[in-house]
């Protein structure tokens, strides 16, 4: 598998957000892969946030956000 990291800024690029795949062990030692979405301060890298979902709950999470995203409603320039 090809090791890549996401890395979005915010608005007003005070934050970096990453979004990767990663291995999370449960207490039984088995492994499974998810995907991690971390929030950090710019200035001082300090992690703010760390979410982890398994994959069938980061699809419904995509889903969420793209029908959340439709919902927004674009500023037209018309002149």
């Amino acid at each position: 598998m090809a090791k890549i990291d996401l890395i979005f800024n915010d608005e007003f690029n005070d934050y970096e957000t990453s979004v990767k795949v990663c291995e999370l062990n449960d207490v039984e030692g088995n492994s499974r892969n998810c995907i991690s979405i971390e929030v950090f301060l710019k200035d001082t890298n300090e992690e703010l946030v760390d979410v982890v979902f398994d994959k069938s709950t980061a699809i419904k999470f995509a889903k969420t956000l793209r029908t959340e995203i439709n919902k927004i409603k674009e500023d037209v320039n018309n002149g």
